[in-house]
């Protein structure tokens, strides 16, 4: 599977931008349109899901563990930060080593978080911010928004024991679907890149045609960005999402464990938190045509914003 990978980590193809008439190929828009009948739905047979005893007791089991989940988040970073910064990198593999100021800086960050404080850990956290503002500066602020999840990372930690803590993990649901929105259409503007590493690497296609398995992986992991977002599934889909990012793990070593060691922590916070904390937006609506079509339309919305944006602008 490649759901979750970011490609520019493991290619040295040149990044060559798909027509968008190539891009929206009769593959694409049936996909497209299949699957916002498929999550329309999914809001109908939640209920039904969720009522399955075994995830019952798994709920109550994971709940217990919700007083732990801010320093969760506070020593995960830390260790995420220390992980790179031992690999010589800042935030993500692609990136060059951190040098002068910018080194210590991240040191000061790790330290401050690693202490059992709030105010350190807020202080950490506005570092924390002008660290990833110093990438956008070096590589770009569309390039940074495939780890727009550190920017709600730093909103969440910032938050924690104010009077807008309960907008905390709200935030952290929301930067990272839309950043697995964002890399997911990396993979269908940037296609060479995806099917170079299925190439190379070998990666199983499941007997689809290379490129029409690039289009269902990305939908996959845009699908799953998008449910994070609109509040559908929220701890199921953790797990789902860690499990995949376990498989690409298997195919792609230890630089996919590092690189996406944030990402599994923050999932591991969904898996204990669910939504009982959050108002996902599809609640809104109260009818079940409503909710059908809010969720199925909405897709598609978001699918075409996304796009084109990304086309225009990456």
């Amino acid at each position: 599977m490649m759901n979750g990978l970011h490609v520019k980590w493991f290619t040295d193809v040149s990044s060559t931008k798909e027509s968008l008439d190539n891009v929206l190929s009769p593959v694409f828009m049936w996909i497209a349109l299949g699957v916002a009948l498929l999550l329309a739905v999914l809001t109908q047979v939640l209920p039904s899901i969720m009522r399955v005893s075994a995830l019952g007791k798994f709920d109550q089991q994971v709940e217990r563990l919700r007083p732990w989940t801010f320093r969760i988040l506070q020593y995960g970073t830390a260790v995420s930060l220390l992980w790179s910064l031992l690999e010589g990198n800042l935030f993500a593999p692609e990136f060059a080593p951190p040098e002068g100021t910018v080194y210590i800086v991240v040191w000061v960050t790790i330290a401050l978080l690693l202490i059992p404080y709030h105010y350190t850990s807020k202080l950490a956290a506005a570092i924390l911010l002008g660290l990833f503002i110093y990438n956008i500066s070096e590589y770009g602020l569309f390039h940074m928004l495939d780890y727009g999840f550190y920017l709600a990372i730093a909103g969440a930690l910032l938050l924690h024991q104010t009077p807008l803590q309960r907008w905390a993990y709200p935030l952290l649901y929301l930067g990272t679907g839309l950043s697995l929105c964002w890399v997911a259409v990396e993979k269908w503007i940037y296609p060479a890149m995806s099917l170079d590493i299925i190439s190379n690497h070998h990666v199983p296609t499941f007997g689809f045609a290379p490129e029409v398995f690039v289009v269902l992986a990305a939908f996959i992991e845009f699908v799953v960005g998008y449910l994070l977002v609109v509040g559908i599934l929220n701890r199921l889909l953790s797990i789902v999402l860690t499990l995949i990012f376990i498989s690409t793990t298997m195919l792609f070593g230890y630089v996919e464990i590092v690189g996406h060691f944030m990402i599994h922590i923050i999932l591991v916070l969904f898996i204990v938190e669910g939504v009982s904390f959050y108002k996902p937006p599809v609640e809104m609506h109260k009818s079940k045509l409503d909710r059908m079509v809010f969720v199925g339309l909405n897709f598609l919305f978001v699918l075409a914003t996304f796009l084109l944006i990304y086309y225009k602008f990456a």
